[in-house]
């Protein structure tokens, strides 16, 4: 993953930090330094911000290994500024299991406080929370705090938070699916709004939130929405069969000449018409920078293949694209190469499948 490094691995799930996380460690270094002017103070404040996003991991692992219960898994868990990203291959289609997936994470947070509280109290340390601030007062019971404000902030019924998941999952047991995702999507963006109107005077962070759950809110509706249109399409429907291939023996030029061509910038290798690599457009971006041009196709190719039966559906084909990151995909029919699955030509599929439903509504509609 760009900008960000692996520091770790548990029950075959990646955890990496991104770059931009290490902001905030300055930031809590500064502002400790500033208040306390000590050392240790310094560093406690670094301390317990990485105790905080070593709890984010912690709730992130709740969503992740409750989904895997249900054969879902999950790509990796990323850290960020902001929070934590468990990136599951998808959510359960189970409105209940959703629920329970949910919830998971938020539950880890709980349980992580429940145990603070019972330690601070068998230990005679529980003190008024008036006397905590973000860098004085009990170390544990700041930690049991942040425990409780991640798992209270998590399910505000929002989207991209837990909540919203809840409460689609909630509202997707006596509701289709699209439309309880709609729902929970309104419910959002309204709350955004009060969110933006009570952050502009005088709170920037509320505004940020606002802006981070509107976008949120959005992006699941659109997504759920482009799932809908594409269930019951199989794969056929949507694959392009007159496109340019290459051998392993051509050379990066001429790779390049065609993609100046055509609108085509990934391209099939064939040998003996056997499928046996890909070539990307960033494949060969990457060969001219290193002045390459005369190189084998063979040297550059993608070997580690992930094609699509053209009789699957289009909306698990989907989940492939999410899962190598990339525009386009090999088709295969009785395992032979039969063309490319384009994120462009599927679009053009449903623009297409959109105006044809439009036109025969407008029939309808002028025959009564």
């Amino acid at each position: 993953m760009k900008w960000s490094w692996k520091v770790g691995t548990f029950k075959g799930i990646d955890v990496f930090i991104h770059a931009t996380f290490l902001l905030i460690i300055g930031w809590v270094g500064l502002s400790s330094w500033l208040q306390t002017r000590t050392l240790n103070g310094t560093l406690e404040g670094i301390l317990f911000i990485l105790m905080l996003f070593g709890f984010v991991v912690f709730h992130e692992f709740g969503h992740a290994l409750t989904a895997q219960r249900y054969g879902i898994k999950t790509r990796n868990i990323t850290l960020y500024p902001i929070g934590g990203v468990a990136r599951l291959e998808r959510m359960p289609e189970k409105p209940i299991q959703e629920l329970l997936v949910s919830l998971a994470g938020p539950a880890v947070n709980v349980a992580i406080a429940t145990l603070l509280f019972t330690w601070l109290t068998l230990s005679n340390t529980l003190a008024p929370l008036s006397n905590l601030s973000l860098n004085t007062g009990s170390f544990i019971e700041r930690l049991m705090v942040v425990n409780i404000s991640l798992a209270l902030f998590n399910l505000i019924p929002a989207f991209p938070m837990d909540g919203g998941r809840v409460l689609r999952s909630l509202l997707a047991l006596r509701l289709e699916y699209p439309r309880a995702t709609q729902i929970a999507a309104t419910i959002g963006k309204g709350l955004a709004v009060v969110l933006g109107i009570v952050g502009l005077s005088g709170n920037p962070f509320l505004v940020f939130i606002a802006l981070f759950v509107w976008m949120g809110a959005g992006q699941e509706n659109t997504a759920v929405k482009l799932k809908a249109a594409l269930t019951g399409i199989p794969v056929s429907r949507a694959t392009l069969t007159n496109i340019q291939v290459l051998s392993p023996s051509d050379r990066v030029d001429h790779a390049v000449e065609l993609m100046l061509a055509g609108s085509q910038t990934d391209f099939p290798v064939l040998e003996n018409d056997i499928l046996v690599g890909m070539i990307r457009r960033n494949d060969l971006l990457g060969a001219l920078t290193r002045r390459e041009n005369a190189a084998l196709i063979s040297s550059i190719m993608r070997r580690e293949l992930q094609a699509v039966d053209d009789q699957e559906m289009l909306e698990n084909a989907f989940l492939h694209f999410q899962e190598c990151e990339c525009s386009s995909l090999p088709v295969t029919q009785n395992g032979n190469f039969a063309g490319l699955l384009t994120i462009d030509n599927i679009g053009e599929l449903l623009r297409i499948n959109s105006s044809i439903s439009r036109n025969r509504g407008q029939e309808v509609s002028m025959g009564i």
